[in-house]
C-alpha cells in the first residue's frame, strides 16, 4: 500500500513538475533567435540543435515533453524563428506545425536573368547553390528542358522559408511562368502571326522593355505583330542593347545599329533567338491577344507613352514633334 501510494505521489510530482517545465517562459539570448530543423533529425536532435542556436532548453527534456505530448515523431523541417516568452510546449507545437519562418524576395518584371541571379545569390536568407554554376548548368539542375535561361521565369514575389536554396526559388518562379505562358498561348488570338509559345515569350519581353504605359501594350504589339506578318524588320533598340551586353555604356549609337549581332533586329528579321527579360503577365497577354491596328511605327513621347504612325511619312512627323522632347524612334534608323 505503502508502495502504490509513494508510486502516486511520485507520479502526480512528475506531472506537475512536467506542467512548470512545459509552461515556464524559456531564457533566450535574444529577443529573436533563429535556427534551421535539417530534415530527418529527431526530437531530441532538434532540440540540441535549438539549445546551439541560443534558446536555453534541456534538449532531453524537450524531447521528453514531446513524447508525452504525441508530438515526438511528427517535428517539420525548414526554419523556425522563436521570440522571447515562448515555452518549451509551445515551441514543440511550433516544430510539429511546422510553423516555418519565412522570408521574400522581389523578382521584377523586365529583369534580365543576370539581374534574378545577382539578386537571389545575394540574398541573405537564401543558400546560393546556383554560384559558380553556368546558366545551362541552372536549367538542369531545376529540371528545365531548354538551354537558355533568359525570359523563362516570372516576376513576382516569392516567400520562401528561410535558408532555402536559391534553386529552389528558380524552380517556382520557372513553373509559375510555364503555367502562365500555357495559358496565354491556349487564349491566344487566332490571327496571331507566333508560332510557338516560345516566341510568345520573346515578343512578350520585347514589349515588356517597350512600353512605359500599361495601356499602350497592346498597341506596341499590335505594331509588331503587323510587321511580323509582312515581313518587316521589328527594328527595335532594348534587343540590339541586350545584344551589346556588357559593353553597353547607356547611349545607343547608330554603330550599334549597323553592327550585325543575333539580338539586331535592325540587321536581322523576325524575332530574336531569345527573349530578352522576363515579361510580365500584361506583356504576355498584350504579345498573345494584342489590339487590332494597322499601326506599324510608333515613337515615345517622352511622358512614357507612345504617339503610333500607320506609315513613314505620319511616323518620321511624330519623330520630328517627339524626339527634341526625349522620345525614342521605333521603325526607322534615327
Amino acid at each position: 500500500m505503502r508502495s502504490v501510494l509513494l508510486l502516486l505521489a511520485l507520479a502526480v510530482f512528475a506531472l506537475g513538475a512536467a506542467y512548470e517545465f512545459a509552461h515556464r517562459p524559456l531564457t533566450l539570448k535574444g529577443e529573436v533567435v533563429d535556427f534551421t530543423v535539417q530534415r530527418g533529425l529527431s526530437m531530441r536532435q532538434a532540440a540540441a540543435v535549438i539549445a546551439r542556436a541560443g534558446v536555453e532548453v534541456n534538449p532531453v527534456w524537450l524531447s521528453w515533453l514531446a513524447r508525452i505530448g504525441g508530438r515526438a515523431n511528427t517535428i517539420k523541417a525548414g526554419s523556425y524563428e522563436v521570440h522571447a516568452g515562448i515555452t518549451p510546449w509551445q515551441l514543440v507545437l511550433k516544430l510539429s506545425d511546422g510553423d516555418v519562418s519565412q522570408a521574400e524576395v522581389l523578382l521584377v518584371e523586365g529583369w534580365t536573368f543576370r539581374q534574378v541571379r545577382n539578386t537571389l545569390e545575394r540574398h541573405a536568407e537564401l543558400e546560393p547553390d546556383t554560384a559558380g554554376l553556368s546558366d545551362a548548368e541552372i536549367l538542369a539542375l531545376i529540371g528545365a528542358s531548354e538551354t537558355q535561361a533568359e525570359g523563362l521565369f516570372f516576376p513576382d514575389t516569392y516567400l520562401f522559408d528561410k535558408r532555402s536554396p536559391v534553386s529552389g526559388v528558380l524552380r517556382r518562379a520557372y513553373h509559375a511562368m510555364q503555367a502562365r505562358l500555357d495559358q496565354a498561348w491556349a487564349e491566344r488570338d487566332p490571327d496571331s502571326p507566333l508560332q510557338s509559345p516560345y516566341q510568345a515569350l520573346i515578343l512578350a519581353s520585347i514589349v515588356e522593355k517597350e512600353t512605359g504605359r500599361a495601356e499602350d501594350r497592346a498597341l506596341v504589339a499590335s505594331v509588331f505583330a503587323n510587321r511580323l506578318r509582312i515581313g518587316m524588320p521589328l527594328q527595335t533598340d532594348p534587343t540590339v542593347i541586350y545584344g551589346l551586353g556588357a559593353d553597353f555604356d547607356g547611349r545607343l549609337r547608330r554603330k550599334h545599329l549597323d553592327t550585325d549581332h543575333p539580338w539586331n533586329t535592325y540587321t536581322r528579321g523576325g524575332l530574336p533567338p531569345t527573349p530578352i527579360a522576363m515579361p510580365g503577365p500584361d506583356a504576355l497577354r498584350a504579345a498573345l491577344k494584342p489590339a487590332h491596328s494597322d499601326y506599324l511605327y510608333f515613337v515615345a513621347r517622352g511622358d512614357g507613352s507612345s504617339e503610333f504612325s500607320r506609315s513613314l511619312s505620319e511616323h518620321n512627323q511624330a519623330v520630328n514633334r517627339f524626339i527634341r522632347n526625349g522620345g525614342k524612334p521605333n521603325g526607322g534608323k534615327p
